[in-house]
């Protein structure tokens, strides 16, 4: 192994020790459900926020994304666009409502606990759906994470160029890696745990996704114009590479893919482990300084990601394609941090930035998992009588499961980071987001609307994505359509004609639907 290699191991190993270390610091301060799943709801405003904001923005944000805008240019910028309408409309409108109302409904720990209570579903059913919604879109979500730290290994490790040489090896011991350290920490520590990981993850992302495409921007264009440059690495007009309405080839960005790119802002209505950190805040108060420390994380980060696809075209002396390309951060910092000890550790120290944004969602999706398993099938329906310790022990377990599940999907070295997220957000927002924003916001919504509008959410996703209905190809590929933007319209409809053709909510639900307004907790 090279001088450079052992560096870089070495400040991946103080990172991942130090994570450890908090995740068995917290171990000792969880008690019962509460503080493993919601920390005894005591977040505060920074925490809150970078911990929220950090779980959203996985490996794809330093991996996927920049990949995308990479190959295709500024036309990949509208999705970046929409998670920025959706992060703010998220943390303004949902965010203080939610966790009031989870507070005042049974003091719900998870998002199903809290739809069973605010419908008042006294056979579980809503419960039950959600769970198994939770498990199986959390697995591909959790999966993406893995695969996001495996490639991260097998990019700077191997003797490829992102395939080849001793490529698969290095990614599967990568894999073993990050699964192994996400497990750890998050079996130990819990939701406190999982949360200050965040705040520490969160700031190291922001560190890295600055300085990275400023720090190579800035060397880019010493001696040459940026425009130039782009041509010299074969983007044969730039004025269309840099527009956001134009392919590279000069052709029109389609509305469809304008849409579909936009829509990806529906799906923070339904994102789990984002949504549990509305629930944990301390206070009102802390929502609203939280809110804006996101939204200002939230804006530099995304513009920082695309920048870096933007630059690494004209800065990158290799030419990248197909998933290769979702490896377009971490072959900038290689290039640009070289030739002595010191910048090569600093190198190790942003490449830690990528880690950061893998773990940071990774953990959360298995908690919230574990939750649901925990929470919702085992105490809510299996057994009811269950104490904390053993529901506890069951929800530790289905931590193990999940990331097992999660390990072997993500052993295709060639999966792509990007695919797998965009299949897990489209089945959160399409399933959870309608149901959300109606049990908040509409009084008329009933229970069997509710699962009516969740079960065609998650389905239409799972048939539009996965099923072969045109010659061999699914829906997506057919038309390019996202399935979050069918899936959310059609969950909605779904779940406000049932709710309108179906018995009134009872007073008892009327009435705690209204006093929300006036709460003060």
């Amino acid at each position: 192994m090279s001088t450079d290699n052992i560096i870089i191991l070495s400040a991946f190993a103080v990172y991942m020790l130090l994570m450890i270390v908090i995740g068995f610091i917290y171990s000792k301060g969880t008690k019962n459900n509460e503080d493993y799943f919601l920390g005894g709801r005591n977040l505060g405003g920074w925490t809150a926020a970078l911990s929220a904001q950090a779980s959203d923005m996985s490996g794809w944000l330093l991996m996927g994304l920049p990949g995308s805008v990479y190959l295709a240019g500024s036309g990949e910028v509208w999705i970046a666009v929409g998670l920025l309408i959706g992060t703010i409309l998220n943390w303004y409108i949902v965010s203080a409502r939610l966790r009031k109302y989870t507070i005042a409904s049974g003091n719900s720990l998870t998002i199903p606990s809290f739809f069973q209570n605010r419908y008042r579903d006294n056979k579980g059913i809503i419960k039950i759906v959600s769970a198994v919604i939770i498990a199986i879109f959390f697995t591909v979500y959790t999966a993406s994470a893995f695969s996001s730290g495996a490639k991260l290994f097998a990019t700077l490790f191997s003797d490829g160029k992102g395939e080849g040489g001793n490529f698969e090896t290095i990614y599967f011991i990568g894999l073993c890696v990050a699964a192994v350290v996400i497990l750890v920490y998050t079996f130990m520590g819990g939701f406190k745990a999982v949360c200050t990981t965040d705040f520490i993850q969160g700031m190291l992302m922001l560190v890295a996704i600055i300085s990275v495409p400023i720090l190579t921007y800035a060397t880019l264009t010493y001696n040459t114009g940026f425009s130039d440059s782009l041509v010299a690495n074969g983007v044969t007009n730039p004025g269309n590479f840099l527009n956001f309405f134009k392919n590279e080839d000069g052709s029109p960005v389609s509305a469809v893919s304008i849409i579909s790119n936009l829509a990806w802002g529906l799906g923070y209505f339904g994102m789990p482990h984002i949504l549990i950190r509305f629930m944990a805040v301390k206070s009102n108060s802390e929502i609203k300084k939280s809110r804006k420390i996101a939204i200002a994380w939230v804006v530099i980060s995304l513009a920082a990601s695309c920048l870096i696809g933007l630059v690494a075209r004209g800065y990158l002396t290799e030419s990248l394609n197909g998933t290769t390309s979702e490896t377009v951060f971490i072959r900038a910092i290689q290039q640009f941090f070289s030739n002595n000890v010191v910048l090569i550790f600093i190198g190790g120290i942003f490449l830690c930035g990528i880690l950061a944004a893998i773990m940071s969602t990774a953990d959360s999706q298995l908690l919230v998992t574990a939750s649901s398993v925990s929470e919702d099938m085992y105490n809510g329906v299996i057994k009811k009588d269950a104490s904390e310790k053993s529901s506890l022990r069951i929800g530790k377990i289905a931590v193990i499961v999940v990331a097992v599940i999660a390990f072997f999907i993500a052993i295709d070295p060639q999966s792509s980071i990007m695919g797998l997220v965009s299949d897990a957000w489209a089945g959160f927002g399409s399933a959870f987001g309608p149901v959300v924003l109606l049990a908040l916001f509409w009084k008329r919504s009933t229970l069997a609307g509710a699962i009516s509008g969740m079960a065609v959410g998650a389905l239409t996703v799972i048939v539009w994505d996965y099923i072969p209905f045109v010659n061999g190809e699914t829906l997506y590929f057919a038309t390019g359509l996202y399935s979050l933007v069918l899936g959310f319209a059609l969950a909605l409809i779904v779940n406000v004609v049932v709710s309108l053709l179906t018995k009134k909510p009872s007073k008892e639900i009327i009435d705690e639907f209204e006093s929300i307004k006036t709460l003060d907790i």
